[in-house]
């Protein structure tokens, strides 16, 4: 499995946005081979982020069979986990992500005019 972007977008884009302009999520999801479980993780972070962040993020899918050093570097000692890079303050959830309000709740994400709780 290789590394994937959901979004068009570049790892440099992690600054503030001009005012008046929605701030852009950055989400890193680490996986461990092409397996059920990280298929479905997969799939429910893609659903968090329609859902919730409306097509205002970018999702970086990172295979740690395929790229060990981003694995290391993020210091990730279990899959999956996701995590929040921007904006701050970083946040992390490991597990299945199978309980989408609890992710969307403990990653302290923002809706675009949505309340969902």
């Amino acid at each position: 499995m290789n590394r994937t972007v959901t979004q068009p977008g570049t790892r440099g884009q992690e600054q503030a946005p001009a005012a008046g302009r929605r701030r852009k999520y950055v989400l890193r999801l680490y996986v461990a081979g092409a397996t059920a479980r990280s298929r479905q993780a997969i799939l429910r972070a893609r659903q968090l982020c329609e859902a919730e962040l409306h097509r205002n993020y970018e999702l970086e899918v990172i295979d740690i069979y395929q790229q060990p050093i981003l694995a290391r570097d993020g210091q990730i000692l279990a899959t999956p986990t996701l995590v929040k890079e921007f904006p701050k303050p970083v946040r992390r959830f490991i597990g299945n992500l199978s309980n989408l309000t609890g992710l969307f709740v403990g990653m302290d994400l923002e809706t675009q005019g949505t309340t969902r709780l």
